[in-house]
């Protein structure tokens, strides 16, 4: 019985996450479901139907959060090279876009041989902020984009930061380890444009 509700729960979790287009649907909330319902520690001996993941929980936290978090730079960041008024916001836009997409690809692989789930959209908050900036004027894209994107880069510093510290996989821990100079730089790149913009 246990083992048909666990396979229930996971197809529901599956379908839930394809249904884009649904606004209450928290892409990423719906990935980190998944992905606990297989964590080794949550799955029974008997129960032969579920692939666990490759790694912990936590571990796997992580990853969501991450992709979740590189997602949203690449969505920012051509919404950057289509809005934004000032050259170096188009340019830290475009920069944006290609880093992270290699950075997101490169976690896809680890992830997809981890057996962890990622979340297949902007989560709520990312798609929030999205809509946002996309009202603003031209003139206040810019320094919204840009201070938006030093917040970010600091969170995410932080967040890689402790992962690089915390996380249990080893080859999570080096594509970390291998992120955090590029985030460092991206912080760095994007208080520079800040300044220029005052």
């Amino acid at each position: 019985m246990k083992r048909i509700f666990l396979t229930l729960a996971i197809a529901f979790s599956i379908v839930a996450v394809q249904s884009c287009g649904n606004a209450n649907n928290d892409s990423k909330k719906t990935a980190d479901s998944i992905n606990e319902t297989k964590a080794p520690e949550n799955i029974d001996d008997n129960n032969t139907a579920t692939t666990p993941v490759a790694v912990s929980e936590d571990d796997a936290k992580f990853v969501t959060e991450a992709a979740n978090g590189g997602i949203a730079e690449v969505e920012l960041g051509k919404l950057a090279k289509e809005k934004g008024q000032h050259l170096d916001v188009k340019a830290f836009g475009e920069m944006m876009v290609k880093d992270h997409s290699k950075a997101n690809d490169e976690l896809a692989t680890l992830a997809q041989a981890k057996n962890i789930t990622l979340p297949a959209t902007l989560g709520t908050d990312e798609q929030n902020l999205k809509d946002e900036l996309s009202k603003k004027s031209p003139g206040d894209f810019d320094k919204s984009y840009i201070e938006d994107m030093v917040k970010d880069h600091e969170k995410d510093i932080k967040l890689f930061e402790d992962a690089s510290k915390n996380l249990k996989d080893t080859e999570l821990k080096a594509f970390v380890d291998k992120t955090l100079p590029t985030l460092r730089n991206h912080l760095d790149h994007a208080k520079s444009v800040k300044d220029k913009l005052k």
